[in-house]
């Protein structure tokens, strides 16, 4: 399975820009780049081969393939995205941008990115006239300004030969644990069918996804148990089997260390969510929302913009 972004309602061609509620997301890719508008909850990125604490206000890039992990760390958190192909932005050559936390490289033209986020989201959703135009031109002037801010270069036939033959590897991983975690799984299994070493795949899996293979297995089943609790499943003992955990106190463990709460503890906390349109798989907790609802968010936006309340440098 390749995991890619969801991507809702986009009108114009090679654009989508939506508001998402999070509560995890394991790696995946998608071909677009994308920037965030973190706005409430701090939330853990993971990408490019390190993780670091995201938080209210802060700018997220990540370039086209570049596999990438998000998950809140207390409270899910809400965040303005855009995303564009490199189609639409038309730059001469594939590109390798290192870092994915723009505001150190920003400065002070982050409320100023912010702000034209603010009206590209608006011309989009209210779908005003020439808004194609407009929100095609912002979207190139954005990052136009972000790679003139941040070290890039362009990347090199064998880097993408190498990117390609990596996000392949990896979604025949994710293919493989979605298969199987609710089975007895081992590394060597997906070695042997892959043809490599296991050495060599403990270090493809921990480069990629800043994790070991078991970790990621775990965090795939929690995600699972997580699923089956929400959707009314009473036994948590059978939550623990389905998901692919033997024992119970392991089970628990793993639930508590990825959630912060047991299994107990979550199954309490549950609210029934609000006019929200929810994902939730083993891979995404995820909230969307209506254009109105789109629109509630934007409007207080911009309240808290001219009331000066958005933090300008995002920390």
């Amino acid at each position: 399975m390749n995991e890619l972004e969801i991507i809702r309602h986009s009108r114009i061609p090679g654009m989508t820009v939506f508001f998402n509620t999070v509560d995890y997301r394991t790696p995946h890719f998608h071909p677009e780049w994308e920037l965030i508008w973190l706005l409430d909850n701090p939330m853990t990125v993971s990408g490019g081969g390190g993780s670091f604490r995201a938080e209210k206000g802060d700018l997220l890039l990540f370039q086209p393939s570049e596999p990438h992990e998000l998950h809140k760390v207390e409270e899910n958190c809400t965040f303005l995205c855009l995303q564009v192909s490199p189609e639409l932005l038309r730059l001469e050559n594939d590109l390798v941008v290192e870092p994915i936390l723009l505001n150190p490289f920003l400065g002070e033209q982050a409320g100023a990115l912010r702000s034209t986020l603010l009206a590209v989201a608006q011309a989009y959703l209210n779908r005003e006239q020439f808004s194609n135009l407009f929100c095609v031109g912002q979207a190139c002037l954005m990052f136009h300004q972000i790679l003139n801010a941040v070290p890039v270069r362009a990347i090199t036939r064998e880097e993408r030969i190498s990117q390609e033959k990596r996000n392949k590897r990896l979604t025949s991983l994710i293919r493989f644990v979605d298969e199987n975690y609710m089975h007895k799984i081992r590394l060597s299994d997906f070695a042997e069918a892959e043809g490599f070493s296991m050495s060599y795949l403990s270090h493809f899996i921990k480069s990629t996804l800043n994790q070991s293979f078991q970790e990621y297995v775990n965090s795939v089943r929690v995600n699972c148990a997580c699923k089956l609790i929400s959707g009314g499943e009473e036994k948590l003992t059978a939550v623990c089997m389905a998901s692919g955990f033997s024992d119970y106190r392991y089970f628990s463990s793993a639930f508590k260390k990825q959630f912060g709460m047991t299994p107990e503890q979550y199954k309490l906390s549950l609210k029934k969510p609000e006019n929200a349109v929810i994902h939730h798989s083993i891979h995404s907790l995820e909230r969307f929302y209506t254009d109105e609802q789109s629109r509630a968010i934007l409007a207080e936006l911009r309240r808290q913009q001219n009331n000066c309340t958005i933090p300008a440098s995002g920390k």
